[in-house]
């Protein structure tokens, strides 16, 4: 009888802390509840506390990221007062950690996780999903989804279930933060002060006394000692932290250290970077499962920068180690890259510990939606931080031994098998083989991210052409650098099977893999007249940074620099001269990266007055501003991006009906001088004898007043034509139009039924 009347003990025990969890808001009361948590589990076996894990975790969780509420600020990750309390429960070395593994170890515990929570791209297939097919979702990630006997339920234990919330907490306070803020006025010009120091490079932080530890929040926190707990950035045998309580599993393949860190490192990827990706997978695997997404223009959650920043120069720290010590990604690693590639088989990667290799396809799918599908009011804030992923990855020669000295610091850890002390260089040979894995991050991708700094010029010049400036500082940091990227370039467009340099012909087998490459991480992509890319006629399908013509590197460049200066001379600022001494930088990074040419001066007249630079040769577009003026570059106020206060599928019907119109009109091309200067004319007949009845004085009085209103239309349309105006039905997609529209139709409808009321 003592057993069962334990068990009951521990029930009401577990039903009582659920309770008190759940009313607890307090900071003393949050303390204490932790504290009593961390008593009972203590006391507990493993059999007994299952019921806690029952009962009172999912409780806890909820308390613990405000999923009760999600417009709450009683979320207990968000009081700074017991954060200390909070992570001493959370930490991989607490007493929760050890129990959960307990309970994981003997599988007490099974959770549901709820599917609307899932990413979406695996939320939207498990909808899709019957009995027939319900292993798809097992199938295309094995380390993350479990097969289950329902094909729209995911069975997790109390670790999976506990990480699945963790990763997805950021994705829901991103979505919550966007939609409070998406009615809020924001400034039209955000001072270059007050986030360019969120930007590796831009600025020097200045340290006072009091600011010995930078600011780091708990779930900050948490997710740096989670990843050093469970993700080893160098050798999976090696001995890391915490290994004796949450790692300390079985010899099974749940059990594994392996399994646990590909778990985390899958989880983070796929609700962070993947989401609601319209080409989520491997082009080949979904083609083998014979599984297909529908494309769409989605960019990833806001507010996602900072985590992902920091899970991404986690994982580059592998790469790094490897590299600085002479592992097997510092030599004889293109054998590995290909089997990778190819075979898409990450078992080798796992074996190495060279996780960079796992998130090259998202991550690039990450940061080509943010530059592509970037909304109109998107914050600066999060696109700064996406853009200092993106520069973490281009220069990973620049990582040093103390990244993460600051949160070891916070968290009073002492660094083990960590990177080598030194770092922080410039280019080596020793990289090339990274640069070459990851081609696309320096050409492709730089081709997208020039449009985007097109197309976002308008909103804070001076950021943007900062952003464009340390862009070209790395890949103008090293002539090796450069010679590598133009050979492989050159390779990849020449109709040669060989070359008589030997260094060329080694080079030659890297060119088929980017060719894959380039196929499959911009897979999906489609065109719409409303997406705002600037490469919208051919999506940079082909490796344009070195070629020649409009669309090449160089011409972008020259073209960006002319509207930079341009935009900065219109505006009136205390930063003239230094922004003006970032265009100089810009023009010879230019002419470093392109060989010396430089803008000429009879492409590029200097300006006489501002205002003529403004007006007469660029008419750069800002938001709400539609000049009329012949557009002379992709992406015209027509073709912004759809922004929060048009109703999307309208504006795409009325756009292209818009298009269709200019074309018919022949408004896409300005009326000729000789053209508009001459007049037609038809030679009236004076023979009037067989005008006679009044039906006769009728028909010519109405072919007068025909003929006059064709003169007026074609009129119109000449003068459309000279002042290269077109048709632009754009405007009635507004929110606030429809509105009016919809309002006065209700008003119409009941003003008629008040007057047949009235009536009977």
């Amino acid at each position: 009888m003592l057993p069962h009347s334990y068990n009951f003990d521990s029930v009401s025990k577990s039903q009582e802390l659920s309770a008190t969890i759940q009313a607890a808001n307090t900071s003393s009361q949050i303390t204490s509840v932790c504290a009593s948590i961390e008593s009972f589990l203590h006391s507990q076996s493993p059999e007994q506390s299952r019921h806690f894990f029952s009962l009172a975790f999912p409780t806890l969780i909820s308390k613990l990221f405000g999923f009760d509420d999600p417009r709450s600020s009683n979320a207990w990750i968000h009081r700074s007062d017991i954060a200390h309390t909070l992570f001493s429960l959370l930490s991989p070395a607490g007493t929760l950690a050890a129990a959960i593994s307990a309970v994981d170890r003997l599988s007490l515990v099974k959770y549901l996780f709820p599917a609307e929570r899932l990413p979406h791209w695996s939320h939207s297939l498990l909808l899709l999903s019957d009995s027939n097919d319900s292993r798809s979702l097992s199938d295309l990630c094995p380390s993350l989804f479990k097969r289950s006997s329902s094909p729209s339920q995911i069975q997790l234990n109390v670790f999976q279930y506990f990480f699945f919330w963790f990763a997805y907490y950021p994705v829901c306070k991103g979505k919550t933060n966007n939609s409070n803020n998406a009615s809020v006025k924001r400034p039209k010009k955000i001072r270059l002060e007050n986030w360019s120091s969120s930007i590796p490079g831009f600025s020097i932080p200045k340290r006072t006394g009091a600011e010995e530890k930078p600011c780091c929040d708990l779930y900050t926190r948490l997710l740096y000692a989670y990843l050093r707990a469970f993700v080893p950035i160098y050798d999976l045998n090696a001995h890391q932290p915490y290994r004796s309580s949450i790692l300390h599993y079985g010899s099974g393949y749940d059990a594994s250290v392996v399994a646990r860190a590909e778990f985390v490192v899958n989880a983070l990827v796929h609700f962070w970077l993947v989401d609601n990706d319209f080409s989520p997978l491997p082009v080949n695997a979904c083609r083998s499962l014979g599984v297909s997404f529908p494309a769409g223009e989605a960019p990833p959650a806001p507010g996602l920068g900072e985590v992902v920043k920091l899970f991404v120069r986690y994982l580059n720290l592998s790469t790094v180690a490897a590299i600085r010590e002479g592992g097997e990604c510092g030599s004889s690693r293109w054998g590995f890259v290909e089997g990778v590639v190819k075979n898409k088989d990450l078992g080798c990667a796992r074996s190495l510990g060279c996780w960079n290799f796992c998130v090259q396809r998202p991550l690039y799918r990450f940061l080509l939606r943010t530059f592509l599908f970037c909304p109109m009011a998107a914050s600066v804030k999060n696109v700064s931080q996406v853009f200092s992923v993106w520069i973490g990855c281009l220069e990973p020669w620049a990582i040093k031994g103390d990244e993460f000295s600051d949160l070891d610091a916070i968290n009073n850890e002492k660094r083990e098998n960590s990177v080598s002390a030194g770092g922080g260089g410039g280019f080596s040979p020793l990289w090339q083989d990274y640069v070459l894995a990851n081609y696309l991050y320096y050409s492709s991708l730089v081709m997208h991210f020039f449009g985007f700094a097109h197309r976002f010029l308008h909103s804070d010049v001076e950021i943007v052409v900062q952003m464009v400036l340390k862009v070209l500082d790395i890949l103008t940091s090293s002539k090796e650098l450069i010679d590598l990227l133009k050979n492989v370039d050159t390779l990849y467009h020449s109709k040669q099977a060989g070359s008589s340099k030997p260094m060329l012909n080694n080079l030659y087998r890297y060119v088929p893999i980017i060719h894959e490459q380039l196929q499959d991480w911009e897979d999906g992509l489609c065109e719409t007249d409303a997406d705002g890319s600037f490469l919208h006629e051919n999506w940079n399908k082909d490796l344009r940074l070195f070629a020649d013509g409009e669309d090449g590197g160089q011409q972008l460049l020259q073209l960006f620099i002319l509207r930079a200066k341009a935009e900065l001379q219109a505006i009136s600022s205390d930063n003239l001269v230094p922004n003006l001494q970032c265009i100089d930088s810009l023009k010879s990074r230019l002419g470093f990266l392109f060989d010396g040419h430089t803008i000429k001066s009879s492409t590029c007249p200097e300006p006489v007055l501002h205002q003529q630079s403004r007006d007469e040769i660029f008419k750069p577009r800002r938001a709400g501003n539609h000049a009329f003026a012949v557009v002379k570059y992709k992406g015209d106020w027509m073709r912004r991006p759809i922004s929060n206060d048009e109703i999307a599928w309208l504006a795409k019907v009325l756009i292209r009906l818009s298009d269709w119109l200019n074309e018919s009109l022949g408004l896409n091309q300005a009326e000729s001088i000789q053209a508009s200067s001459t007049c037609s004319y038809v030679e009236v007949s004076t023979d009037v004898a067989h005008v006679c009845g009044p039906s006769e004085a009728l028909k010519v009085f109405f072919c007068t007043i025909g003929s006059w209103f064709l003169f007026l239309g074609a009129a119109s349309l000449g003068l459309m034509r000279k002042y290269g105006m077109r048709v632009n039905l754009r405007i009635l997609a507004s929110k606030k139009v429809v509105t009016i529209f919809v309002l006065y139709a209700v008003f119409s409808i009941l003003k008629k039924l008040s007057r047949s009321l009235h009536s009977m």
